[in-house]
């Protein structure tokens, strides 16, 4: 290969380098540079919030439970510094009170708006997606107005933001753009004319402010999950607890449940065949009860729609092939179930009740959570207990102690696979290799 030819080659992979930086660039700022008009008005620019506006927003807030990342363990509401676990490091929440120094005091209704719709912090610093910004994006500019109107109402809390601990590159700001340009696109919402407006209201929260795809949408190994609309379940990263698939019913159930039911599951985290537990029961508890109900049933209603009747029929008539389980493994699961599970779940995995007529312990036969194929949820639970969250609708519920310290991993695998065969349950069978992972990974 002569040296001219060589020469080619390398100003030609410079010119692609040049424009590929080019072009990363100008998807990751380029509304700086467009002309004030392509953003929305903001509602309270000429005016000062009012307090209907404020009530809204903290209405919007607790609809969004910020107050689950933006608040460290003891520290003051909204004042940020919680750490949030990521694969690849930790990332620190960031103050939201009216703090001039530390926290959003010199923000503008435009700074605001920029963080949540293009994720980018005041002066054009790029956020991690440890922030959910491809969901705030979808949120309205009067509901972002309201939100931070809301928050310039609180008391300043003097807190700086830690530095985050991500490895390198990861939170440069040239790898976030790179990651943004190929995962994160805004998406403002757009309602479905073919839908009702208590549809279109449903798919706007659970799109934006709930941001259930947060959880209920699989990551790839760059932690980019899907589209907000995207509810196909995954297994969460570092927290270890599987979301389930929303969209099909043999793991959620969605289709065959009454939209009462649903409506009380999201505000109470209870109801006849569902509870709450994990990070669901903490969404509930901070989040959901504190909706209006007619919030709540237009999310019931979109959620409801997502699952269609065919794939109930189909999860009602099939079936899998029942796992071949070792004598010993049913002995030894046997055993551990009448010693800690029988007097609450019943000899025959019926649940129990109270006296009035209301769920303590659910049935464990045909139960979809001790279907579901990935056990991860079952083991945590057995590991660190099973909680429900304390709301207002439900202010006493009843839980399952840990038995980390108690069980051993055969003895908790063979527990699980025993309730997963018997009582007509057909799944597969979990291993003390499954169960040894997830203690492991909890630090157990």
């Amino acid at each position: 290969m002569n040296r001219r030819l060589i020469q080619r080659i390398g100003l030609g992979l410079l010119g692609s380098a040049l424009a590929l930086s080019a072009w990363v660039v100008w998807d990751n700022w380029r509304d700086t540079w467009l002309p004030s008009s392509s953003a929305p008005p903001s509602s309270s620019a000429s005016t000062a919030a009012d307090p209907g506006q404020i009530e809204r927003g903290q209405y919007l807030a607790r609809a969004g439970n910020c107050v689950a990342c933006h608040t460290a363990r003891g520290g003051a509401s909204m004042a940020g510094s919680r750490r949030i676990d990521t694969p690849f490091g930790s990332v620190f929440s960031s103050n939201l009170t009216p703090d001039m120094a530390t926290g959003l005091g010199r923000w503008t209704a435009d700074d605001f708006w920029q963080a949540l719709h293009h994720g980018r912090s005041k002066g054009g610093r790029l956020l991690t997606p440890a922030f959910p910004y491809n969901h705030t994006s979808v949120i309205t500019r009067s509901d972002s107005d309201a939100l931070l109107a809301w928050l310039k109402s609180l008391p300043p809390v003097v807190q700086a933001q830690p530095a985050h601990t991500l490895v390198w590159p990861v939170g440069t700001q040239a790898a976030l753009a790179v990651w943004r340009s190929l995962y994160f696109k805004p998406s403002p919402f757009e309602p479905d004319p073919t839908q009702t407006a208590e549809w279109n209201r449903g798919a706007y929260l659970v799109q934006g402010l709930g941001h259930c795809a947060a959880c209920h949408s699989p990551r790839n190994r760059l932690g980019a999950s899907g589209p907000v609309e995207d509810l196909s379940g995954g297994l969460m990263p570092v927290v270890n607890w599987y979301a389930p698939d929303l969209t099909r019913e043999s793991e959620s159930g969605l289709a065959s449940t009454p939209l009462a039911d649903i409506v009380q599951l999201l505000r109470t985290g209870h109801a006849p065949q569902a509870q709450t537990s994990g990070l669901m029961a903490e969404v509930v508890q901070q989040g959901t009860q504190h909706m209006s109900p007619a919030d709540l049933q237009a999310m019931a209603v979109y959620l409801k729609s997502r699952n269609s009747p065919a794939a109930a029929t189909t999860a009602a008539t099939s079936t899998s092939p029942k796992a071949t389980i070792s004598p010993r493994v049913a002995e030894q699961g046997l055993k551990v179930y009448d010693r800690h599970c029988a007097q609450c779940h019943g000899e025959q995995g019926r649940g129990t009740t109270t006296a009035a007529g209301l769920v303590a312990y659910p049935a464990l036969a045909g139960n979809r959570a001790v279907l579901l194929r990935d056990p991860t949820n079952l083991v945590q639970m057995v590991l660190y207990g099973g909680f429900g969250p304390a709301t207002a609708g439900h202010p006493q519920p009843f839980g399952m102690p840990p038995s980390v310290l108690e069980l051993d991993d055969r003895d908790i695998a063979a527990v699980l696979t025993h309730l997963r065969t018997q009582w007509g349950n057909q799944a597969s069978e979990v291993t003390p290799l499954q169960v040894n992972r997830i203690r492991a990974s909890q630090g157990s």
